[in-house]
């Protein structure tokens, strides 16, 4: 395909990632020039912005989250919906970074997850995950290439289908001298450790457990739907955690799984909130101590894995924290106690915003797969080979 081999003989390129996460909060758009490929990736971020969801919207993406409330109607329709709201803020993007579309030579989009089964001992499912947000009406509305669909191969080929970013921590992030751990916290947390000097087969990575997710359900539930998240952590700064909760919480089965292994809103959605809510009235605990309780639930979870399966194997220099997470300080705060002496950093301190990193991310991979590069790392998602991660639709 002449278009394909056009993108693989042209050294840079400008590339729009685009990101909807578990929050399901908007999108994540970042505009980047990309030079080379593969170890030789060289990154210049040209604009970043969110396009947040309308309240419709949004809740017409909850009700997709619950086979009660789905249909194959409705999932049908909000896959093209979703498709021109990503191809609308690819759009907009380029008009803040005042540039023309048409300069922009190719679109990385994650979609939007409504379901992900990835392959558990003991559960009868096939193993597969959907995202919605119709890359061919990406293409069509921007007049740009797009590649879409990055989970499916690894799933396919026996993986989690994520977390996809640890190869980009890898281009981005490796040092000769001294081993990172790059902490992701969206709705549900991921760390990629990079040990000093590593090569891509060396780099780790895993699910953790919770990020902001359940505090965002918490939240919506203890406020009656006023709130939706909890700014700068405001809320849970004026509650204490409560023990006991964190006792029950803490045995949950997922936490005690050695990697790979990742999750979702089916383990830590609003169905955990209620039976948290549930459980806090059973204890009078109020609705302070409980967002306090499962924001310190969230710190313990990632530490928790550090402690569990890296610290025993690695020295770790620096945590770099990304994701809507590093704006709750309350969670920061308590992630910087648990990990003190160990420093923890945003990855503002390395030129990245916290929230954009993801965006970037799936960018830079569209730009691996039009080179063919096999970004699926088979230690951290399980898979049984590598795989080129992507579904290319031209424009």
């Amino acid at each position: 395909m002449k278009v394909f081999q056009t993108l693989f003989e042209k050294r840079t390129k400008r590339v729009i990632g685009l990101m909807s996460g578990t929050s399901a909060d908007g999108v994540d758009a970042a505009l980047v020039e990309i030079c080379g490929h593969g170890l030789s990736t060289q990154i210049n971020l040209i604009a970043f912005d969110s396009f947040p969801f309308d309240t419709e919207l949004r809740a017409r993406i909850f009700k997709l989250f619950d086979p009660e409330t789905s249909s194959v109607d409705e999932i049908c329709q909000m896959n093209f919906l979703l498709g021109e709201k990503f191809a609308e803020s690819a759009l907009l993007l380029a008009e803040k970074a005042r540039i023309s579309i048409d300069s922009v030579d190719l679109i990385g989009c994650h979609g939007q997850t409504i379901h992900h089964l990835p392959p558990q001992i003991g559960t009868p499912h096939i193993p597969s995950t959907l995202q919605i947000g119709e890359a061919a009406v990406i293409a069509h509305r921007t007049g740009i290439p797009t590649i879409e669909d990055f989970r499916v191969a690894d799933v396919a080929a026996g993986g989690q289908g994520a977390p996809l970013v640890p190869y980009v921590d890898f281009l981005l992030f490796r040092q000769a001298d001294r081993t990172i751990a790059l902490q992701n916290v969206g709705g549900i947390s991921n760390v990629t450790l990079i040990p000093a000097g590593a090569n891509a087969h060396d780099v780790l990575g895993s699910d953790t457990g919770p990020g902001n997710m359940l505090i965002d359900a918490v939240i919506e539930i203890v406020t009656h739907g006023e709130q939706t998240y909890d700014k700068s952590g405001e809320f849970a700064a004026q509650g204490h955690a409560n023990e006991t909760l964190l006792k029950v919480w803490l045995q949950d089965p997922f936490l005690h799984l050695a990697p790979p292994k990742t999750t979702g809103r089916e383990t830590y959605g609003k169905q955990f909130a209620k039976k948290a809510r549930e459980e806090a009235n059973t204890r009078e605990v109020s609705p302070q101590d409980l967002v306090a309780t499962v924001t310190e639930f969230t710190a313990r979870t990632i530490h928790n894995h550090y402690k569990r399966f890296l610290f025993p194997h690695h020295s770790i220099d620096e945590i770099c924290v990304s994701g809507g997470g590093t704006y709750n300080l309350t969670l920061m705060k308590r992630l910087k106690k648990l990990f003190n002496p160990t420093p923890v950093l945003s990855s503002d301190s390395h030129g990245i915003p916290s929230d954009g990193k993801e965006a970037l991310a799936f960018a830079i991979l569209a730009n691996e797969a039009i080179h063919g590069h096999q970004a699926g790392l088979p230690q951290v998602t399980g898979a049984v080979e590598p795989k080129v991660l992507g579904k290319f639709v031209p424009a």
